[in-house]
């Protein structure tokens, strides 16, 4: 999506909840960028700053937005706010 805001995931390799974040956006057609903080453990604290102390993935960002984790992600897509997040240029 041209355009769009850059999305980023904070997530672990085994979370469940990170695969159905990442399975959402990629069904939206849309590139992630993503963070394990199982791999590189000092993004942890990365994403706790940008975040407002959150510890728990995924932490999903759209543009400058914080969404949250997986519930949030998918309380947008519910709502239908999701595609226009998306859409939105940063």
């Amino acid at each position: 999506m041209n355009g769009s805001p850059e999305i980023l995931m904070y997530s672990t390799t085994w979370c469940g909840y990170c695969q159905r974040a990442r399975g959402l956006l990629e069904r939206k057609g849309v590139d992630i960028r993503e963070i394990k903080v199982d791999e590189d453990p000092s993004q942890r604290q990365v994403m706790m700053e940008k975040s407002g102390g959150r510890r728990t993935v995924p932490q999903i960002f759209i543009g400058e937005r914080h969404v949250g984790g997986y519930d949030d992600l998918a309380a947008l897509e519910r709502a239908g706010e999701l595609d226009k997040l998306l859409a939105k240029t940063s």
